[in-house]
């Protein structure tokens, strides 16, 4: 009997039990700040220490055992991809590598502290742990439920995706309900979206979409690469991605885009039909589920949206709009577009893929406009790079560029059928930049980040930086003396849907001479996008004056209002005495009825 005794380290080393102190409330869930996730599944944050506590068939003797933990994520995991990680047993942690050691060990028991580095892949990972001895070896796989969650971590100063404000991760990464803004820069709306990133179910869907992708593993430890990866998952094109976009008005086969007021509900219904795109979104669609999964997987992230909000669709860093020689829009030609607005996102870290002082806000977008590398996709645009006209920094910086600050170039039909630049506008593009407050329900206006106050100096230098690498780089002119401008503007309250619509448009003056000008208008029913539906009303107008109201009346457009009520007035003219060609467009929306819900005692 004391032989036997003696000899207790010669007998199999088996683990019978694990304990990933996966709880709520347990230290692993709650030092990670994945206590929120409604989850009973293990939730850690990479760059950080966690435990495991193993229950073995003997006593753990350090002389003569050995134990090792394995790490697996994805169909192949391998070594060297960084998918199948190896953790040793050592005796003291140093910190942003793998590793484990045992912190206390009583009779059976043994509690591992596990570390991972800031650059772990994250994920999904199977574990097992390895034990032997001299003679034995035994190797203990436990189940599914049992599966570990990696995720990005805002809070460890070594990940690229460390942010340092608390109050900061608090909205950007913990906070599940946000605010949405719509409209025009003008009458700017809101709807409060729900992100629910914690929800039951959400996490696991934020997984199979990046399974959904078919891009390896082993590249998710990188943050540019993953919201790479989900701005082209967003949305259905190429990959039968989450939401499906419509712009069309007829959604009688699913949802009409503004029946959503969340994205719980959109991804849950993506995962659990294995990856069908759900019917239907629009842009503000695409940025909501882009921001839940941001948020879900540890990017910090939010919602922006961008009023008179240019897309260009040919690199040229312009807005083009081509006229006949009447000055009418050659619609086949046009199309670049406007939009009213246009939501997107902004994620936060560091970009070691570019110069130093290009990390922080990067733009990524979902809605599918153009492709990025043969795929719908946008960004991660370094915001620091779109302010300075820096569009050969990757990625896509000339998109969102063109979006928030690309003058709109107008281009005259010639006899011969080539094209002369006759007038420009540098400050119609990307107003009034808008994205949820830290911390309120306030708006904040966030158009510094991407631009410098319009007409400074600073900002031409970033147009001209900008343009000289975009397709038309030779369209670019300098300015010339104009010594007429037309402006249109709206007073008083807000035209209500059934009223007519009263604008004023003023022409200035600044020569000592007379002027007159013929001046052409144009109002159109557009769509939020800046897609042109209907042309409601055209007018000549022999104007001498210099203000001149202009009214819409409800007859013009009853019957032909979209989705958001959205209304375009173009204006271009000409200058009689000295062909100076005007031209300007100004966007409008009527109001629907406020709706006044009033309760008899307190909800």
């Amino acid at each position: 009997m004391v032989a036997f005794i003696g000899d207790i380290s010669t007998l199999e080393l088996q683990v019978q039990s694990v304990d990933l102190m996966k709880s709520k409330s347990g230290e692993n869930r709650t030092e990670h700040h994945t206590d929120l996730y409604q989850s009973e599944n293990c939730i850690i944050r990479r760059g950080q220490k966690f435990h495991i506590l193993y229950t073995l068939s003997r006593p753990f003797n350090p002389n003569t055992d050995k134990l090792h933990l394995e790490f697996k994520t994805g169909p192949l995991p391998t070594v060297s991809k960084g998918t199948h990680v190896i953790i040793p047993l050592v005796e003291e942690l140093k910190g942003n590598r793998w590793e484990a050691a045992i912190v206390s060990q009583t009779d059976k028991s043994i509690k591992l502290s596990v570390n991972s580095p800031a650059s772990a892949v994250i994920g999904k990972y199977q574990v097992s742990v390895e034990t032997s001895n001299s003679t034995k070896k035994s190797v203990f796989t436990h189940d599914s439920a049992n599966d570990v969650y990696m995720l990005f971590n805002p809070w460890c100063k070594d990940d690229t995706v460390f942010m340092n404000s608390e109050d900061e991760r608090n909205e950007y990464v913990l906070n599940e309900i946000g605010r949405i803004y719509y409209g025009t820069e003008n009458q700017i709306g809101v709807r409060t979206w729900n992100y629910g990133q914690f929800d039951d179910g959400i996490l696991a869907a934020c997984i199979f979409v990046l399974e959904k992708s078919g891009t390896p593993p082993s590249g998710w430890g990188d943050p540019v690469n993953v919201v790479r990866i989900i701005s082209a998952m967003i949305n259905a094109p190429d990959d039968s991605g989450v939401v499906q976009g419509n712009w069309s008005g007829v959604y009688s086969d699913g949802n009409a885009p503004t029946v959503w007021s969340g994205s719980v509900e959109i991804l849950k219904q993506y995962h659990k039909t294995s990856g069908k795109p759900v019917k239907y979104g629009q842009c503000w669609i695409f940025a909501g589920v882009f921001t839940t999964v941001l948020r879900c997987l540890g990017i910090p992230s939010r919602t922006v949206s961008n009023f008179s909000s240019a897309h260009d669709t040919d690199v040229s860093l312009t807005t083009d709009i081509y006229l006949d020689e009447n000055l009418e829009p050659i619609e086949h030609l046009n199309a670049d577009s406007v939009w009213n607005f246009h939501v997107w996102n902004d994620c936060w870290m560091a970009r070691p893929d570019l110069p130093e002082g290009y990390g922080g806000w990067q733009a990524v977008d979902a809605t599918p406009q153009e492709t990025s590398q043969g795929t719908f996709r946008c960004g991660p645009a370094s915001l620091a790079a779109v302010r300075n006209g820096q569009v050969y920094l990757k990625h896509d910086c000339p998109f969102v560029f063109a979006e928030v600050n690309s003058d709109k170039i107008y281009w005259m039909k010639n006899a011969d059928g080539t094209f002369s630049q006759i007038y420009s506008e540098k400050k119609v593009v990307g107003h009034k930049i808008s994205t949820k407050a830290v911390g309120s329900d306030e708006r904040s206006d966030i158009t510094h980040l991407y631009k410098h106050a319009e007409g400074t100096e600073e900002e031409r230098i970033a147009v001209e930086t900008a343009c000289r690498y975009g397709s038309k780089a030779e369209a670019y002119s300098s300015p010339t003396a104009e010594d007429i401008s037309v402006e249109v503007t709206m007073d008083g309250k807000d035209p209500n849907m059934g009223e007519d619509a009263e604008l004023t448009i003023t022409v200035q003056n600044s020569s000592s001479e007379q002027r007159n000008v013929f001046l052409h208008s144009q109002a159109a029913v557009m769509y939020y996008t800046g897609v042109h539906k209907a042309t409601v009303r055209k007018d000549n107008t022999d104007l001498a004056m210099l203000v001149l109201e202009w009214s819409l009346k409800y007859e013009d457009y009853k019957g032909h209002l979209i989705d958001q009520a959205a209304l375009m007035l173009t204006l271009s003219g000409r200058v009689s005495e000295t062909q100076q060609v005007l031209a300007t467009q100004f966007s409008f929306r009527l109001r629907t009825p406020d709706l006044i819900i009033k309760v008899s005692e307190t909800p």
